[in-house]
């Protein structure tokens, strides 16, 4: 008797881990409209080096140091004008969300809709499948608490330390020839090009370097790298600039498209924009700056869903 309840245990606990296992795997979010979802990819957590010991790098990204990620999945491309654009345009109604009950576990109240833009804001450069752009990062932020209410999974910016660990598991700036991987200065016509043109990384994440560079969660700091905690490291907003993008875009040059390079957010993106007060939404001067999504193998407390609502959008994100 004892031999079959301990059998039976086992049994239990493996089909438990092996389907933990399997769910832990590349998926597609689709957006409840048709042709547009959302790729995911699957990334294993570990340990790396993040930063540069290189003497020829800038000093924001030193010093070299230790850091451990958790698994998370984060998007295969870039969001697209497509996708960007069911946010935009789409309702706010009742209808849109999923349950109330389900909302409030997700630290969510309401979400509010984006302004629509004044004038095309791809800047002619191309829309549908080509990357979003010339969002604030809190705008970007508010289309991943409208895609978590419409989901009910929770989906964020990347931190930095989860963007650079990505870009360095996936070997992204140690190919032979950047060209093949990445838009830049010398080999974009002067514009983003649409997602997925060039070839993956090793993970098989397009773009990761090059066509925009990437809103991710930081505040940007020379000095964090100094004192940054080892596990899941996170420089935590508290004023508006500078925020952190990542992975130089088609207007930079080489040096740019590097796996530690760091950007600071400027008030000068900003600087065309005729409203006053300036857009909370839309920046006129950042034709180089999108984003792509993230979400935590697990999912984390309603309350930390919350603060992260909070600290990201209503606190310092306006």
């Amino acid at each position: 008797m004892l031999f079959l309840k301990y059998a039976t245990l086992l049994i239990i606990y493996f089909l438990v881990s092996h389907t933990e296992a399997q769910e832990f795997k590349d998926y597609t979010q689709n957006l409840e409209t048709p042709n547009l979802s959302i790729k995911m990819v699957a990334v294993p957590g570990g340990t790396f080096l993040m930063g540069s010991n290189n003497p020829k790098r800038h000093a924001d990204e030193k010093p070299n140091h230790e850091v451990d990620i958790d698994d998370f999945w984060i998007g295969k491309y870039e969001i697209t004008w497509q996708e960007y654009d069911a946010f935009v345009f789409g309702k706010f109604g009742p209808d849109q969300f999923i349950k109330k009950t389900e909302l409030k576990t997700l630290g969510i109240d309401a979400v509010s809709g984006a302004t629509a833009p004044y004038v095309d804001m791809s800047f002619g450069m191309g829309k549908d499948n080509f990357p979003a752009i010339n969002m604030t990062q809190y705008a970007a932020i508010m289309y991943c608490k409208w895609l978590t209410s419409k989901t009910g999974i929770f989906y964020r910016l990347p931190t930095e330390a989860e963007w650079e660990y990505v870009c360095k598991k996936g070997q992204t700036d140690k190919v032979a020839n950047l060209k093949n991987m990445a838009w830049y200065h010398e080999n974009s016509p002067d514009k983003y090009q649409e997602i997925g043109e060039k070839q993956p990384n090793a993970l098989g994440i397009y773009d990761v370097l090059g066509n925009v560079s990437e809103w991710v969660y930081d505040q940007y700091s020379l000095s964090y790298y100094k004192n940054a905690p080892k596990k899941n490291p996170v420089n935590f907003p508290t004023t508006l600039y500078p925020r952190v993008v990542r992975g130089g875009s088609w207007k930079d040059t080489v040096d740019k498209l590097c796996c530690t390079s760091r950007q600071a957010s400027k008030q000068e993106w900003k600087q065309r924009d005729p409203q006053i007060p300036k857009s909370n939404w839309w920046l006129t001067d950042a034709s180089f700056v999108g984003f792509r999504i993230v979400r935590p193998k697990i999912q984390p407390s309603e309350k930390d869903i919350k603060t992260y609502w909070l600290d990201a959008i209503e606190d310092f994100g306006i």
